[in-house]
């Protein structure tokens, strides 16, 4: 399985960036939050240069060289585990939870 990452970005108003995933999922996202920092600096000043974003090795950055972790960006933290979790119905012997060891 692979990680998805950002295929494609357009900024909008209001330090918004809409993102198509490598999934092929569309999101909006929020990022005026993500952009601290001296090195995001113009980012935040200039709308030219925020508008100015491109994605780069799967994650949006800038000319400036300012980049996101696409993690945050798309999920807001770390992606959510698809591994199961003791408590949710799945079996929960040592053997079959990930990382447990007896």
């Amino acid at each position: 399985m692979s990680l998805i990452r950002i295929a494609s970005v357009a900024p909008l108003d209001g330090f918004r960036l809409r993102l198509t995933l490598t999934n092929g999922d569309v999101v909006e996202r929020d990022v005026i939050h993500l952009l601290t920092g001296p090195v995001f600096d113009c980012v935040r000043g200039d709308p030219t240069e925020f508008r100015a974003v491109r994605v780069e090795g799967g994650t949006v950055v800038w000319p400036n060289g300012a980049d996101l972790c696409p993690d945050t960006v798309i999920w807001g933290g770390l992606p959510p585990v698809s591994a199961p979790h003791p408590g949710d119905g799945a079996p929960t012997s040592a053997s079959a939870v990930p990382g447990h060891t007896t």
